[in-house]
């Protein structure tokens, strides 16, 4: 059985993709973040029967040797560990430099020095910037529109000079925008959704005019697996997307008419980003992944945004529905 490592295993993406490796058939060791309540995150909410067949690693990304440890007998590693808020990384830039550049370096380095077969590091669609040219292939240029994107394009371009220099079997996977359950509320879905399941009348957003290309996080986390299970991917950088896109607007009022047609849209001035921060068009080209890998999406963004509606209301609790969340 193919022993694999998720980093980020405890959050959004990750805890999904750490489920669909266990239905594949993986031997799969999950790092999380280490803290005092010895919470594991979305992990948590797995069923006992899951859980068992995982082996938690808590540690923390930023420390090298910790990272080495939960390396050691691996042979595919997806370095998911990441600090992803935008808003957050304009008041706190130095925490995304020590988690997502150095952070993604332990992980290279200590890559190299055991052998690990495969690495998979994980970049996002921030990186591309607003849109020169749609859709956004991966010869698209990079411009950091914010402190978390420049962080995101630092840790591709490291990984992809240990493939240049060491030979290191490294694929940069870019997914853009993913969304589903277990998402944070810092996110535009699930944004929108807690405040209409909470009865809010005004919707409170920053710009609604830029556009998005929406994964569902199980097409996602199936992209993931597929580009890990090519050789053709080593050595490359490939989006995941679905070469379509929506503004905010758009897709805040289809969300309106599906829970509340009463409320109404509030653009709120603290939500909005600076103006040279904005990525106004994120629209991704999809002809590489499906030329190396056999990925197709299996759900519609309809479909997915069903799912994603009754995971929130089963789960309202657990989001703090009143506050700007970073």
């Amino acid at each position: 059985m193919t022993k694999v490592l998720v980093t980020g295993a405890d959050g959004f993406i990750g805890s999904h993709l750490t489920e669909r490796l266990l239905e594949r058939g993986y031997d799969v060791r999950a790092f999380v973040y280490y803290n005092s309540f010895n919470n594991w995150g979305w992990l948590d909410t797995l069923p006992k029967e899951k859980i068992d067949k995982i082996e938690i690693f808590a540690g923390d990304i930023r420390d090298p040797n910790g990272v080495k440890e939960a390396m050691k007998g691996i042979d595919i590693v997806f370095h998911l560990a990441a600090l992803i808020a935008i808003p957050f990384s304009y008041h706190s830039p130095d925490s995304y430099v020590d988690t997502n550049i150095k952070g993604t370096l332990n992980v290279l380095q200590a890559a190299r020095d055991l052998g690990t077969k495969r690495i998979l590091v994980t970049s996002t669609s921030e990186v591309y910037g607003t849109a020169q040219y749609v859709p956004i292939d991966e010869k698209h240029p990079y411009q950091g529109q914010s402190p978390y994107s420049a962080t995101k394009i630092g840790a591709d371009r490291i990984a992809e000079s240990f493939y240049r220099s060491f030979n290191l079997p490294v694929t940069i996977v870019r997914p853009f925008n993913t969304y589903g359950p277990r998402q944070s509320a810092r996110a535009v879905i699930p944004t929108i959704i807690t405040q209409l399941l909470a009865g809010k009348t005004e919707i409170k957003l920053g710009s609604l005019t830029p556009t998005r290309d929406f994964n569902f996080v199980k097409d996602t986390a199936d992209g993931f697996i597929a580009i890990a299970e090519s050789d053709k991917t080593i050595g490359e950088e490939i989006n995941i997307a679905t070469q379509h896109e929506i503004s905010i607007g758009e897709l805040a009022q289809e969300l309106i008419n599906q829970i509340n047609p009463k409320a109404k849209i509030v653009c709120e001035e603290e939500r909005l980003r600076p103006e040279k921060s904005e990525v106004n068009r994120l629209l991704g080209a999809n002809q590489k992944i499906k030329q190396l890998t056999d990925w197709e999406p299996q759900y519609t963004f309809e479909e997915g945004l069903t799912e994603t509606i009754k995971f929130f209301k089963d789960n309202l609790e657990k989001y703090k529905v009143d506050i700007y969340n970073l």
